[in-house]
């Protein structure tokens, strides 16, 4: 197959690059509107109790909860003539606008809910409402209704927080930050490949396979948001990950092709040859990477369904770009592949002489490898103690919903965040849980005095009024109660996310109820989020254990890699996700990275991290493993033979796969100079990830294993490996020179 795509692309190079052309330009036109279309939510399944929960509060009972929370300062106080002017104005113009129920204010409330409008310090007051439509229809109206607001009033000033007008920030700054990453990475990976090739032209053109995999991204995110939802920051996460990968993908060929010119090759069977070898290599890696990200669908949230269907197709545009488009580049560009090498001007500037080439055996990589081999065990047992000892920290992960604190500190939302933690403890959603009684009219008055007498509940409001520890003690608040069912609020002592937090939550469920109950709130929908992940957890990671040791079987024919294989990525996450905790759970390096530490990980990320770092380690593992696998089906297999073939491929493969990490470390670091912490989160950690996987893992950890190990690398039982030599995948035969050659 590889064989006959590389024909095509290298018979009619121009017709292939011409029409890769036209549909990077359509791509760019028709993916230039994808962020006005993804969506900020997808942390909690719409079946979940707290997502229905929510959905009765916001269509019967006016939006209970509000999603949008103006803040409104005067150093005056907030009952002044002009803060009370500009409050109550602001007030009258929501009640206006047909997409916002349940407005009320400091200003127009009655006394009995007044006072938790007002802050501790009495220069604060807020004005709530909920703002219909959905998660992405309400994050546009906020945008609207915070534009709106002029600030002319002196000595006032009005600011947005709430649930809209977070996801509305988040929007924008997701794709400022996405501006910033590439323009770091663009320049950066540009240098990094002029290094290593020395020739500008090789090295542009896995820069330019790049773009066109972050046009095709874009388009492809376009694509899905016509039949569903696509959270926005997938937009970062896909962008990054095609790139990097497209330029990995081509490193890898354009290499390959280089070599088989100064082996004597012609320009076509050179890049025959290449896409035969590297392209193989490639489309594993591909293959793998896609079946990680499939995995995710397994999920019910479309935070993590959305990089499952938008990242197979992004890992599919990149491999399809670098077997396809490349190869009919390379042939058209011939020997001018290695003009413009700005390496040997360098070297008459510095007057160093030409590099000498040297034997195989004498260079660094291979005396490193036969140095590990030779310390075998030591060598193994320190790195892996190591790596076990940078994960304890994951013993001890805790998992919340994300909040206003994923954005900057200067960020309105967050600020109006800050100030409600700090100034309003009595509506401070987040430390309160909603319990709805869908079709209950009778009196609610018993179940709200069990509730409150509950150790850790400081409050319940209902519609029999407000009980502490068992005591009514204040009038009941408007709105509780209608012909479609009642709802109360539990206020609690304790911080969100807490193990208190989720006592208090458990305890709360066991309380006897005098109807059905929905529970609502961000600790209910952090319990539910928590819910539908563990559960849907060990399927997820049979099927990509399951993937990939069938890929990595149809490659090598053994069934001892795979396992080795699956064992060390699992080393190498367990450190990462330990660094993770340590960082950004507990706040080490939070003054340096830029983010605010909450004492929790979003529950999402570890488990797309997971599938993402997984399936990009393949990426090394599977190009080391195919020159180790060149040398080993050439020698006599015995150990000697197998301690040679594992150093010659770590030698001939060791320069170019520490190329490729540190561009995919440059493409996916560049997130951590983002803005929304998690995706701080996700760019480190994958960063990290890949260094780590590509020089401590690879060039340290497999050569020890494998000699250890020793033929028995390669064993398979028999029926497997009769079933291999019959059905796998293999290297195509060498191409017969073509007498029409593009030199």
């Amino acid at each position: 197959m590889l064989t006959r795509i590389a024909q095509l692309s290298t018979r009619h190079p121009r017709v292939i690059l011409l029409t890769a052309l036209g549909l990077a330009l359509l791509f760019g036109v028709f993916g230039a509107s994808a962020t006005a279309h993804l969506k900020s939510a997808g942390f909690t399944s719409d079946s979940a109790e707290s997502s229905r929960a929510t959905r009765i509060l916001a269509d019967q009972f006016d939006g209970a909860e509000p999603n949008l929370v103006l803040l409104v300062r005067s150093d005056q106080g907030v009952d002044s003539p002009a803060a009370a002017a500009t409050g109550t104005e602001i007030t009258q113009r929501l009640q206006a606008r047909s997409d916002a129920v349940g407005v009320r204010s400091y200003w127009t409330s009655p006394p009995n809910v007044k006072a938790a409008l007002r802050s501790t310090d009495g220069k604060q007051a807020l004005i709530v409402a909920y703002l219909t439509g959905g998660d992405d229809v309400a994050q546009k109206s906020a945008g609207e209704i915070v534009g709106e607001l002029d600030g002319n009033t002196p000595g006032v000033t009005v600011r947005a927080g709430g649930l809209a007008a977070i996801y509305h920030e988040v929007n924008g700054q997701v794709t400022k930050d996405l501006a910033v990453a590439e323009g770091i990475a663009i320049p950066l990976t540009a240098i990094v490949l002029i290094l290593v090739f020395g020739s500008v032209v090789a090295a542009s053109l896995p820069l330019a396979v790049g773009l066109f995999a972050i046009a095709s991204t874009l388009a492809i995110l376009r694509l899905f948001t016509l039949f569903t939802d696509v959270s926005i920051y997938a937009l970062n996460m896909t962008t990054a990950l095609g790139l990097a990968l497209a330029i990995d993908y081509s490193l890898f060929i354009v290499s390959r092709y280089r070599e088989e010119l100064e082996g004597g090759a012609d320009h076509r069977a050179a890049a025959i040859r290449a896409v035969q070898t590297a392209g193989r290599t490639v489309l594993f890696s591909a293959l793998t990477v896609a079946l990680a990200l499939a995995v995710l669908s397994v999920f019910n949230l479309y935070f993590l369904k959305s990089f499952a269907y938008a990242g197979v197709a992004v890992v599919a545009a990149a491999a399809v770009a670098a077997i396809l488009v490349l190869p009919a580049a390379l042939v058209l560009l011939g020997d001018r592949v290695n003009a413009w090498n700005l390496r040997v001007p360098l070297r008459r500037l510095l007057r160093r002489p030409d590099p000498v080439a040297r034997p195989l055996e004498q260079t660094g990589w291979y005396r490193m490898v036969t140095w590990v081999m030779r310390r075998a065990v030591p060598v193994a047992v320190v790195i892996t103690a190591v790596l076990l000892a940078l994960g304890s920290p994951f013993l001890g992960v805790k998992f919340g919903y994300p909040d206003d604190r994923v954005l900057p500190t200067g960020a309105a939302s967050r600020a109006v965040g800050d100030e409600l933690r700090a100034q309003f403890p009595a509506i401070n959603a987040q430390l309160s849980t909603t319990v709805v009684l869908p079709g209950y009219r009778g009196d609610g008055s018993p179940y709200a005095v069990a509730l409150s007498k509950v150790n850790g509940v400081s409050a319940v409001l209902s519609n029999a009024g407000v009980y502490v520890s068992g005591n009514r003690v204040g009038s009941t608040p408007p709105g509780m109660a209608n012909d479609s069912g009642q709802y109360l609020t539990v206020a609690s002592k304790f911080a969100t996310f807490s193990d208190d937090s989720r006592d208090l939550l458990e305890q709360l469920r066991a309380v006897p109820a005098p109807s059905a109950t929905l529970f609502g709130g961000v600790e209910a929908m952090n319990a539910d989020g928590l819910h539908d992940l563990g559960s849907r957890l060990p399927l997820a990671a049979i099927l990509i254990a399951l993937a990939t040791f069938v890929v990595l079987f149809l490659f090598t024919g053994s069934v001892v890699l795979p396992l080795k294989t699956l064992v060390l990525n699992c080393l190498s996450l367990t450190a990462m996700f330990g660094m993770m905790v340590w960082i950004f759970q507990d706040g080490h390096l939070a003054g340096l990275i830029g983010f605010t530490p909450t004492g929790y990980l979003v529950a999402t990320m570890p488990m797309l991290m997971f599938c993402l770092a997984f399936g990009m380690s393949m990426d090394y593992e599977v190009f080391l493993l195919s020159r180790i696998r060149e040398e080993w089906l050439a020698s006599d297999r015995t150990n000697a033979a197998n301690t040679h073939s594992v150093a010659v491929g770590v030698a001939r493969t060791g320069r170019i796969v520490t190329a490729a990490a540190v561009l995919m470390a440059i493409v996916l670091g560049a997130m951590a100079f983002g803005k929304v912490t998690f995706i701080q989160m996700f760019g480190l950690g994958l960063t990290l990830t890949v260094l780590a996987d590509a020089t401590i893992i690879r060039g340290l950890l497999v050569p020890a294993l494998m000699r250890l190990l020793g033929t028995i690398n390669w064993w398979a039982p028999a029926p497997l490996a009769r079933w291999h030599e019959r059905f796998g995948l293999s290297e195509d035969s060498a191409p017969e020179p073509d007498p029409v050659g593009y030199r």
